[in-house]
């Protein structure tokens, strides 16, 4: 095996600036360096637990996704978008803040000390529990510039009240708690999960009203079907942060007879996990079909993506390796996909590696609204890479999670990918992974 000071020197050879390459884009209308309409709105889709490759246009045979391939088609798919953390609470956070969990101090899923630690070798890290209210957030940004901003579905970055999206940013909060799983997906979306290594219960209550029959999934398009309408004539901002795909894995009946119809040999994941995928896939179709009814989607950036890779009990992330958890690429490797009609060129396949903490200074210049470098330290605006116009160049991509966790292939690492280069350092052993991707 190659020595740690070999190995550090390959890669520190690598760290010189990347330039993006787009495959087969096309020039599109613009203003130069990405600067985008004002008054532009966006739509930003999160999807918890969703594997980058759980879709249609991700190369997958088996989940029913049309509507998501549909918005790949009309856009750009990155083929190596990457989550900040591999579980949910840090990427969220980045999303929000355009910085990297580590500078964050938030590094872990919250709340913690749920799992068994008696086995592990190292003490973890100390983190922070919520997303600090001194963190300007894309939301507050947005906000501040004029537009209406709404927040739907999970959260999970505050176990307090006062942590809540309203204090964060958003006009408008529908659903977002404290938990990171509702207690169940039909109505009335309430239930008990009891906690497996230590028994302890918790009681999670409904996140939003509805009524008898409702799925999670469709109340949340509901909610922000009727957002996107009472907005119409202004800017705005919605973050659609679904619940789905997350556990309890609970899907429609009907849709899960479908899936269990598949010979078993055919099954990518397991039916109710497939049922919850394309629920999700129409709830895109309900925000995008809404935008274009009102003439609205050639004045709206959509940005879909998922807040760390598939988990292991549910999808198959083949041909990645690993799963939730990991900072092996299924792990952190995540669908990302931009539409913007007139904008984006239909069909853009994009190779440039890119990741949350990129979201935030993406929307800002994509909608004319004042850069906060000191804010969004950690990301850099992706419109030169969606216009064709500019150069995009950084140094590397960087992961640091101090912690352990009970997905399979879970280890406390730190990672860097430069280029086609990835190094993962085992922060148990010292061991170095040096990969060419």
């Amino acid at each position: 095996m190659l020595s740690r000071s070999l190995l550090l020197s390959i890669i520190v050879s690598w760290w010189i600036a990347a330039v993006g390459v787009c495959a087969d884009e096309k020039p599109v209308a613009g203003k130069g360096k990405g600067k985008g309409k004002p008054h532009t709105s966006v739509v930003l889709i999160l999807i918890d637990d969703l594997g980058w490759s759980d879709l249609g246009c991700y190369g997958s045979e088996y989940y029913r996704t049309p509507n998501i391939d549909a918005l790949a088609r009309g856009g750009v798919k990155f083929t190596d978008g990457y989550a900040a953390c591999n579980v949910c609470s840090p990427t969220r956070a980045a999303i929000l803040s355009g910085k990297y969990p580590a500078r964050l101090l938030l590094t872990q899923w919250l709340p913690s000390g749920r799992w068994d630690a008696t086995k592990n070798r190292m003490r973890e890290a100390r983190y922070l529990s919520n997303l600090p209210l001194e963190e300007i957030t894309v939301a507050e940004a947005m906000r501040e510039a004029g537009y209406r901003t709404a927040f739907m579905g999970k959260w999970h970055l505050g176990t307090e009240t006062y942590y809540y999206p309203e204090h964060q940013g958003f006009d408008l909060n529908v659903a977002g708690r404290d938990y990171g799983a509702p207690g169940s997906y039909f109505y009335p979306f309430e239930g008990k999960w009891r906690i497996p290594t230590t028994g302890k219960v918790l009681e999670k209550k409904s996140p939003l009203d509805g009524k008898a029959g409702d799925y999670l999934v469709d109340r949340l398009a509901e909610e922000a079907e009727k957002f996107i309408v009472s907005s119409k004539d202004a800017p705005f901002f919605l973050m659609l942060s679904h619940y789905a795909v997350h556990s309890p894995l609970q899907g429609k009946p009907g849709k899960v007879t479908e899936y269990e119809a598949v010979p078993a040999e055919q099954q990518q994941g397991k039916p109710h996990y497939a049922a919850m995928v394309e629920s999700v896939d129409e709830s895109v179709g309900r925000v995008m079909r809404t935008l274009q009814r009102l003439n609205l989607d050639k004045d709206t950036l959509v940005i879909f993506t998922s807040d760390n890779g598939g988990f292991a009990k549910a999808t198959d992330n083949s041909p990645l390796r690993a799963n939730k958890g990991s900072n092996y690429e299924g792990g952190i490797r995540v669908p990302v996909l931009m539409h913007w009609p007139g904008r984006i060129a239909a069909g853009t396949i994009c190779k440039e590696p890119v990741i949350s903490n990129d979201f935030y200074p993406t929307i800002l210049d994509a909608t004319g609204v004042e850069s906060k470098p000191f804010q969004h330290l950690d990301g850099m605006s992706l419109m030169p890479l969606l216009s064709g116009d500019g150069e995009f160049a950084r140094d590397a991509l960087y992961w640091h999670y101090p912690h352990y966790n009970q997905h399979p292939q879970s280890f406390p690492s730190g990672v860097i990918r430069d280029g086609d280069w990835k190094l993962i350092e085992n922060f148990e052993t010292g061991e170095l992974q040096l990969f060419n991707l």
